[in-house]
């Protein structure tokens, strides 16, 4: 079973002022996998904030997966991509590569977001748009590579093969 934290970076969401529909999203799809999912917060886009949660979660709670949604963008306050940086060990740069290869086709806009992916110790993050509408397109697409991802993290030898 894959151990799962949501992380919504949000300002408004974080104060009610906003529903978080697309940390909602993801805990949905994350339970139709099978998934079950541990940890789930709303917090500001403070950097601080989000390097000491991921820490936290990866070190103290030792989930598998964790999943941040929002400040993935170009707004000043978008901040996640950063303190992502700052926690992971080993940047996985196809991961978000390949998400903005599904978005381009469905907006161009897919030029300015900045998620990144990476590892920490045997957790796996990856950053994901805060548009729900974003998440209902990409999440699915992403599925088979996170469990490829995380049984390889988690030290599985088979080979890697191309289907």
């Amino acid at each position: 079973m894959i151990k799962v934290g949501i992380l919504t970076l949000s300002d408004k969401g974080s104060k009610g002022e906003r529903e978080d529909l697309s940390g909602k999203a993801l805990k949905d799809f994350s339970e139709v996998e099978g998934w079950k999912v541990i940890k789930y917060e709303i917090i500001p886009d403070e950097k601080e904030q989000i390097v000491e949660i991921l820490k936290i979660w990866v070190d103290k709670e030792k989930l598998d997966f964790i999943i941040t949604t929002g400040g993935t963008g170009v707004y000043p306050r978008d901040v996640t991509p950063e303190a992502t940086k700052e926690v992971i060990e080993k940047e996985i740069p196809g991961i978000p590569e390949y998400i903005r290869y599904i978005s381009y086709p469905l907006t161009p806009m897919a030029a300015l977001t900045r998620g990144v992916a990476g590892i920490r110790k045997k957790t796996l993050i990856i950053n994901l748009p805060g548009s729900p509408k974003a998440i209902k397109e990409i999440f699915p697409k992403l599925i088979p590579i996170i469990k490829h991802a995380i049984e390889k993290i988690k030290g599985d030898p088979s080979e890697c093969t191309r289907n």
